[in-house]
């Protein structure tokens, strides 16, 4: 049996449910994530929170990478982590943590 390996699980669900992926790509970032109502630094830290609350940890990866390039700090999502403890669970918390920790190597914690 083969084993097929997605670089992300948005290219994994795409295999699977390409309706579902061109309806995103079609809805969630052209219309709601280019909406001026919110920065992108806000919407990536309301994302990366509703991820660890729901419990999403397979697109978390992916989204503490994009929240870094939309200008939120390590120490703003760690600080968000912490604080997420006391509202989804010191489980939730731990677990985002690690997932953190594996997602930022040292040389993207330490750029220079």
């Amino acid at each position: 049996m083969s084993t097929i390996n997605f670089s992300s699980p948005r290219d994994a669900a795409r295999a699977f449910t390409p309706k579902l992926s061109d309806f995103v790509d079609a809805t969630l970032y052209p219309q709601i994530w280019a909406d001026p109502g919110l920065s992108l630094r806000d919407r990536s830290l309301i994302t990366v929170a509703a991820l660890i609350a729901g419990g999403h940890s397979e697109e978390l990866p992916a989204h503490l990478r994009r929240a870094i390039t939309n200008g939120v700090s390590l120490d703003e999502i760690a600080a968000a982590i912490t604080h997420l403890a006391f509202y989804v669970g010191f489980p939730g918390a731990i677990t985002a943590s690690v997932i953190a920790n594996a997602t930022f190597s040292d040389s993207e914690k330490n750029p220079l």
